[in-house]
């Protein structure tokens, strides 16, 4: 079935609605113009939730890692290498990333993986949630994805390989515009947000990469012209970027409550976030008290159910620390050190805010980033 529209989304992770308004951003070519909430969580959480209009609760992606000692693929880790060298050897970025490399080989997974900071003492106990290519058909089931959608309704449609440089995606997308046989395309751009991890702020380092990204979507622009039909082109993101203000150590609050990883309690300690499963009575005090000193708070079973992140199964934890803008545990299961930028904190926090850029009107509709998907499919 040929659409009598062709519509363009093209996915710029990280480009905040701050960023956007601060380097104006290409407002005289999309001039429909809105902020969004972004999705509790990080890229991991937000990916599948672009992907299947569907909040974490649904699609089951909050982070990497969960506790699930009954499901965790990992089991028989617990014979191999942790034992085997001191963790010293394993908390080197260089072997962590070999050892990445092996496991997602060994065990076949599709999606992306790393293993990042998590104590591999602790990874038998452990599942991951992406272990499946989640831009593919199938690859959020039982959840539909856009690849599922657009291929029901017999559109021609193109969805970038995540796994190629952001260049290759741009020079693919113009070039199947320009022969006009394309009906939805989907266009996947990453490294913004890795530069922002790292510049965020740094006017002389974010500014030639807007602009870059900027004359990228103009000859995408240009290419939907030539192809003599209806258009549509769309940019959006998933989240903006914090300052770093600061920094938690909750290894070291965690180890003054003499309480026992895996025997009291269990946990995934990310860059913003804490989450816990109680495992013995007296454990969820001794942590909250632990962590009473760092700035943040407990989400209520209310602030999950907003956020999309309450599960009946407690497969996020069962109490969720939340750290307050700009302060960053480290070190953490992501790392060993700060980033001078990170995003996962409060979605409504300004830093936070994605946006939507856009030739056509922006539906009232799209206030947040799982809004995305309606518009995508419709």
């Amino acid at each position: 079935m040929k659409a009598d529209k062709a519509k363009v989304f093209v996915f710029v992770d990280a480009l905040g609605w701050k960023q956007a308004c601060r380097y104006r951003f290409l407002e005289d070519l999309l001039p429909e113009r809105r902020s969004v909430e972004m999705q509790f969580g990080y890229s991991c959480t937000a990916i599948p939730t672009i992907l299947s209009g569907e909040r974490p609760a649904v699609h089951g992606h909050l982070a990497f890692y969960d506790y699930a000692p009954g499901k965790s693929p990992f089991r028989a880790m617990r014979f191999a290498a942790p034992f085997f060298f001191p963790k010293s050897f394993w908390r080197r970025g260089r072997v962590r990333n070999v050892l990445s490399r092996i496991v997602k080989r060994l065990y076949g997974f599709t999606g992306y993986f790393q293993l990042y900071g998590i104590d591999l003492s602790h990874l038998p106990s452990m599942d991951y949630c992406e272990k499946t290519d989640m831009f593919v058909p199938g690859g959020l089931a039982p959840v539909k994805n856009l690849a599922d959608v657009w291929g029901e309704k017999g559109f021609r449609y193109h969805i970038s390989d995540w796994r190629m440089s952001e260049d290759h995606n741009f020079r693919e997308a113009e070039k199947l515009l320009r022969e006009g046989g394309t009906d939805r395309l989907f266009v996947y751009s990453a490294a913004f947000d890795a530069i922002q991890h790292d510049n965020v702020g740094r006017d002389e380092v974010l500014r030639p990469k807007v602009e870059a990204y900027a004359e990228r979507i103009r000859a995408l622009h240009s290419a939907l012209e030539s192809a003599g039909r209806p258009f549509e082109l769309t940019v959006f993101s998933d989240h903006g970027m914090t300052p770093l203000r600061g920094t938690s150590d909750a290894p070291a609050a965690l180890a003054e409550t003499g309480l026992e990883w895996g025997r009291d309690y269990a946990s995934a300690i990310d860059s913003t976030m804490a989450r816990f499963w109680w495992l013995k009575p007296g454990a969820k005090e001794k942590v909250e008290k632990a962590f009473s000193k760092f700035p943040g708070h407990w989400l209520s079973d209310e602030e999950k159910r907003r956020h999309g992140i309450w599960r009946e199964d407690g497969k996020f934890g069962d109490g969720v620390f939340l750290s307050a803008a700009g302060i960053q545990f480290c070190p953490s299961d992501m790392g060993v050190k700060p980033l001078n930028g990170m995003h996962g904190f409060d979605p409504q926090d300004e830093d936070s805010l994605a946006c939507w850029l856009s030739t056509a009107p922006v539906p009232e509709s799209v206030t947040r980033v799982c809004d995305y998907f309606n518009i995508m499919v419709s």
